[in-house]
């Protein structure tokens, strides 16, 4: 998406008749969301600038130019763009990434990172360089246009209030590689500028090449499971950006600090789901391996560990395999700081007891941290799912302080996922009542949520999107039994719609890896078979466990499956503390829904057994919900809808008030 797009002159001619910004806030606000005084302010000042390096006779006046375009995949914007060709006539794009900064100062044991005055305060983030350089490339790694016309892209920073004279530390020598490849303008450096889009654009756009990259093809995202066995060989497969550079420096330097001074650390990540958590821990892991470190990667949830195991034994033998992925029950038998660093995903899924019957050892979490010189541990304290997930940032806190460990603590907030909609996930907590966000009236973006009637119609569109790579999977909440291990057969349909005439197979128990096996398309996976995972379109069936009754969301534990052993102990909470036994199913019914309904990277379909949950989602996505906090009530276009009871009977109904 390009929030504004025109020639050089009429960019110039805008800026001069006082209309870009209103142009900029009008369009912005209009397809994407509001704008704040802080932003209008930043293009009042940049954009000066902008224009005044523009207005070169030598630049053509029908280069393109294009502001705050959106790259696929994510939220994050290019500040301004170039668009032309050069004098063979071959097409070109300098990429401008804008800073107002005054002061920043090197920081020499991260890469790429610096340090400046954000928010109030000193704060570590890319080097500007990067940034745009950053960007360029996941242009170029989501665009097939850009790769096969070919078009060539061209970043740089532009620094405009920056006095290399005062602060010269960005040009530090630890920084050349990136600056080689992108280079920095600063104050007084106009005329660089200029000569650096003069040298690829002395020729009008005549191609549209912005329209190209903004319609083009877009390539399929990558998936953590498909690139994970080039990772570990050391190839860059994830270009990290923006925060998740930040983290993934500043966890490997604690991590260089506590082996070099032996010195118990823990480091704690929070991020929501698509944020790059399990990119940056196995990124992590790649990066330990190389420095001959001994590392492992640890989750609670075998089905990732299955399907990294499956993508890694063309490159690796089995003994080495087992080595980097291991069991988060496995740590109970081992002894003080027995393993130098414990990369731990999915930390929410951490148990209290290790064992088949949770009756060996201690909590995991402080297993783990006695038996990991360095233990980092990714968290969404949202996605339990689980009456015995029991990891939380508490937890690991009074843990690593009971070992007198160090402690750090970081958060992604990037988001990587549903195709990069941080307003799908801030209206999906809001649907789910999970937490109060802006977004209780719709989204705007690219994101593809499509809500079905008919389970078969949803069912086709799912597999017709997975005819083409085998990344779209059905996935359905755990109200239907599950048969014994051991069947090896799909034939028997274990979810059934008897209204529709439909039925499908759980995952069968024969497979540990349903999220690549291309037979799995006949099946549907579970929260358990999906978690830590990601596919490019999901279409997710929410069981009788909830529903929408007389203006309220209620989750009722009773209509999960038998074989459900996600809630076994919740019953006799149940008798013993009821308040505390309906916040925890709550919390589990949501979570599961949520976690399943963000595992499209592009896409999310649904269907929802209970016809009045159906037409609450279409309400909410067509913007014909609206609330007030105060009375806590749901009201649509036609009707009035009271939400006033919180009691606890057969069902657990939702303690939180109506925000949609």
């Amino acid at each position: 998406m390009i929030i504004y797009s025109s020639t050089k002159q009429s960019f110039i001619q805008d800026f001069e008749q006082g209309i870009l910004v209103k142009k900029l806030h009008q369009t912005l606000t209009e397809k994407y969301r509001r704008v704040g005084e802080s932003e209008i302010h930043s293009w009042q000042a940049s954009l000066s600038y902008m224009a005044n390096v523009m207005r070169d006779f030598a630049i053509p006046d029908l280069a393109g130019v294009a502001i705050e375009y959106i790259v696929p995949n994510t939220q994050k914007r290019v500040d301004f763009i170039i668009t032309g060709l050069d004098q063979q006539d071959k097409e070109h794009v300098v990429i401008v990434e804008l800073k107002q900064w005054g002061e920043a100062f090197k920081v020499t044991d991260k890469d790429n990172i610096v340090s400046t005055y954000l928010g109030g305060g000193i704060h570590e983030v890319t080097h500007p360089s990067y940034q745009a350089w950053s960007y360029c490339s996941l242009i170029e790694n989501f665009n097939e246009d850009v790769q096969t016309r070919p078009i060539e892209l061209h970043p740089c920073a532009f620094l405009h209030n920056f006095d290399e004279s005062i602060s010269p530390e960005l040009r530090d020598p630890i920084y050349s590689n990136i600056l080689d490849i992108s280079p920095m303008f600063t104050l007084g450096q106009m005329d660089g500028l200029r000569n650096f889009i003069k040298t690829y654009i002395p020729k009008p756009d005549t191609t549209n090449i912005m329209e190209s990259i903004e319609h083009g093809k877009l390539r399929p995202s990558k998936s953590l499971q498909d690139s994970i066995l080039n990772m570990l060989k050391g190839n860059k497969e994830f270009v990290l950006i923006d925060d998740q550079k930040v983290e993934f420096e500043q966890i490997k330097k604690a991590t260089l600090d506590a082996i070099k001074n032996n010195q118990k650390t823990v480091y704690i990540v929070r991020g929501s789901p698509g944020t790059g958590k399990s990119v940056v821990a196995i990124n992590l892991l790649a990066e330990c391996i190389h420095n001959g470190y001994m590392a492992q990667y640890i989750t609670s949830n075998a089905a990732p560990r299955n399907v990294y195991s499956a993508m890694l034994q063309q490159g690796y033998k089995k003994s080495e395999i087992k080595a980097l992925f291991q069991s988060s029950g496995t740590f109970h038998t081992r002894s003080k700081n027995a393993l130098q660093i414990a990369i731990v995903d999915e930390a929410h899924r951490l148990r209290e007891k290790s064992g088949m019957y949770q009756n060996e050892g201690e909590d995991q979490i402080k297993e783990i941290i006695n038996a990991s010189l360095f233990s980092v541990f990714f968290i969404d304290r949202n996605q339990r799912v689980t009456f015995k997930d029991a990891g939380t940032i508490d937890k690991i806190l009074k843990f690593s302080k009971d070992q007198k460990a160090l402690i750090y603590e970081g958060a992604l907030e990037s988001q990587f996922r549903c195709n990069g909609s941080d307003g799908y996930l801030a209206w999906l907590d809001n649907v789910l009542q999970i937490a109060e966000t802006a977004n209780y009236d719709g989204f705007e973006g690219d994101y593809d949520f499509r809500i079905f009637d008919n389970p078969h119609e949803m069912y086709d569109a799912i597999k017709a999107k997975n005819e083409l790579n085998n990344k779209s999977r059905v996935l359905a909440g755990y109200c239907w039994d599950w048969p014994k291990e051991g069947r090896i057969t799909s034939l028997i349909k274990d979810i059934q719609i008897p209204e529709h005439n439909f039925g499908i197979s759980w995952n069968l128990g024969n497979s540990d890896t349903y999220a690549i096996d291309p037979d799995s398309i006949n099946e549907a996976g579970c929260i358990h078979t999906t978690q830590g995972l990601e596919f490019e379109y999901v279409g997710v069936i929410i069981g009788d466990d909830l529903r929408y009754e007389n203006g309220k969301l209620i989750v009722d534990i009773n209509k999960r499956a038998k074989t459900d052993q996600s809630i076994k102990g919740i019953k006799k909470l149940l008798k013993e503390n009821p308040e505390e036994a309906q916040r925890i199913a709550n919390e589990i019914v949501k979570n599961t829904y949520r976690t399943l309904m963000t595992r499209g990277q592009k896409g999310c379909y649904i269907y929802c057994t209970n016809k009045e949950l159906s037409n609450y989602f279409k309400l909410a996505y067509n913007h014909q919900l609206s609330y007030t906090y105060a009375e806590g009530q749901a009201i649509n276009e036609y009707q009035k809808i009271a939400a006033d009871s919180n009691n606890l009977d057969k069902n657990i109904q939702s303690s939180q008030p109506n925000k949609l």
